[in-house]
């Protein structure tokens, strides 16, 4: 039986709240790419490279984390 690769998409995101600037230092180690685990019409459920924080952001506009290219 082969195993096939599925390509994971991935996006950046920089923190723009004092607490999405405290998880980034502290939890995810200040790296910028998450995994895509769940995309719904206006939402993104991520996981940090490091897989230490998971968390629903907002496609635009969100209050905590924006996201870049």
């Amino acid at each position: 039986m082969t195993e096939t690769k599925v390509k994971r998409k991935i996006v950046n995101v920089v923190p723009v709240s004092s607490k999405a600037k405290n998880r980034f230092a502290n939890v995810m180690d200040k790296l910028h790419g998450c995994y895509v685990e769940q995309e719904h019409n206006d939402k993104l459920f991520l996981a940090s490279i490091n897989k230490k924080n998971f968390f629903w952001i907002d496609k635009e506009n969100d209050p905590n984390w924006k996201i870049v290219k």
